[in-house]
């Protein structure tokens, strides 16, 4: 029967509470150190903004954590079903303590942060994550999902730039989004033939039939439901960037009409 460890449970506690700290106490407290804006956003706004905050160190974290492991861990990059999770198990106990603690959040304070392909990309990831965690399944494919952290900070910081008054054509405004585009297509979208290669070559292994098939309709179904909305968000993403590269296009010609006209 699955079990948790004691230092697995112990991690997602750990992490879960000091997620609900950032969000309730830190990020405010910094967040009107950093910029004046927040003082003069909404209780709606400021909610969304703590939650975003917490989002992007989270981000910054397990993205850190998974790349080391993808490079470094050749326990499970050498077996990617049945490899030594020790590492991963800690990375995905913070990613796991944080969902929870977020999805809580956005069930709290649903009329300010409510989305329910959030909800939905939540309980996938802790459906798979699950396996990962109690039976030390899966490990490196667990690990190899959390590269998509890296394009959180870009995403947030749109919304960061949007609700502070910044400009759309802004230099700053553009970078990010340029930046944006660029690693969620590059973290999310270009590494799915990687990864779904991974995914093919295993069937019919011995390897793969251990799983069970438990685990594996949950290796594959939150998987797919996790890329489908990978690929709307991407589409949603692809859409504003055309718009702000025809946003610069304008403005470009808008100079040079001005340059000649004086």
């Amino acid at each position: 029967m699955a079990s948790f460890s004691n230092l697995t449970i112990g991690i997602i506690v750990a992490s879960f509470t000091v997620f609900q700290l950032l969000f309730h106490i830190v990020s405010s407290w910094v967040s009107t150190r950093i910029t004046p804006g927040f003082n003069n956003l909404s209780q709606k706004r400021k909610i969304e903004w703590n939650s975003r905050t917490v989002s992007t160190f989270h981000a910054l974290v397990v993205g850190g954590f998974c790349l080391y492991i993808l490079v470094y861990d050749d326990a499970v990059n050498a077996d990617r079903l049945w490899g030594d999770p020790s590492i991963v198990k800690l990375n995905i106990a913070i990613t796991t303590g944080y969902l929870i603690s977020d999805l809580l959040l956005i069930i709290y304070y649903w009329k300010a942060i409510g989305d329910k392909y959030f909800v939905i990309h939540h309980l996938a990831a802790l459906y798979a994550y699950y396996f990962v965690l109690s039976k030390g399944l899966l490990a490196y494919f667990g690990n190899f999902r959390l590269l998509a952290e890296f394009s959180t900070p870009f995403v947030n910081q749109r919304w960061f730039f949007e609700i502070l008054g910044y400009p759309k054509s802004s230099k700053a405004n553009i970078i990010n989004g340029l930046l944006m585009t660029v690693v969620f297509f590059v973290v999310r979208i270009a590494v799915m033939p990687v990864y779904y290669s991974h995914v093919i070559s295993s069937f019919g292994t011995e390897a793969f039939h251990r799983l069970g098939f438990a685990a594996q309709s949950a290796w594959i179904i939150s998987s797919v439901v996790l890329d489908v909305m990978n690929v709307m968000w991407m589409v949603r993403i692809a859409k504003g960037c055309y718009r702000v590269i025809c946003l610069i296009g304008r403005e470009e010609v808008k100079t040079h009409r001005n340059g000649k006209s004086d």
